[in-house]
């Protein structure tokens, strides 16, 4: 029977770790598209800026770049650093890290860049910090769940109290 049971837990563990990388695959796999979607809408961009450029080229119009094309300069900046969390995101569920000087992905313990030999420095970890959470509005679904059986009569009678008095107004 013991044996059983530790092949149970095995398989259990197993299971567990294979559904949180896979959790893990999909989740870089949304980010990856998510930074091509973003890099499509930047191209497109790019495109309007260059036809804004001919435009003026070919009514013989100075170009300014302030009033002619900021809107467009803002979107692609905004698209950019979105780009640029979702890549940070990505390391994260990859648990690597970017080289500070060239880029290049290597593990949160590497101390050195494996590409370019620049050395990087450590990474602190803040403590998780306690919080409270405070949830006033608690459905009769959750306080029903919280019941045990030996006070399920009290829960009873106190949802139904509290019904009558929703139905009484």
């Amino acid at each position: 029977m013991e044996f059983f049971d530790k092949l149970t837990k095995k398989a259990s563990e197993t299971y567990k770790g294979a559904a949180e990388k896979t959790g893990k695959l999909a989740r870089e796999a949304k980010l990856k598209i998510k930074i091509n979607e973003n890099k499509s809408k930047i191209n497109d961009i790019y495109e309007e800026i260059g036809k804004k450029v001919y435009q003026k080229h070919t009514s013989n119009e100075d170009i300014c770049i302030k009033k002619d094309l900021e809107d467009e300069c803002g979107k692609i900046d905004v698209l950019s650093a979105e780009i640029e969390e979702y890549h940070k995101e990505i390391l994260e569920l990859s648990n690597e890290k970017a080289c500070v000087n060239c880029g290049e992905h290597m593990g949160l313990d590497a101390k050195f860049c494996p590409k370019c030999g620049k050395e990087q420095p450590e990474i602190k970890e803040e403590p998780a910090k306690e919080v409270e959470v405070i949830n006033e509005n608690v459905s009769e679904e959750s306080s029903s769940e919280e019941c045990n059986e030996e006070s399920k009569e009290e829960c009873n009678t106190e949802e139904g109290n509290t019904e009558e008095s929703n139905n009484r107004e």
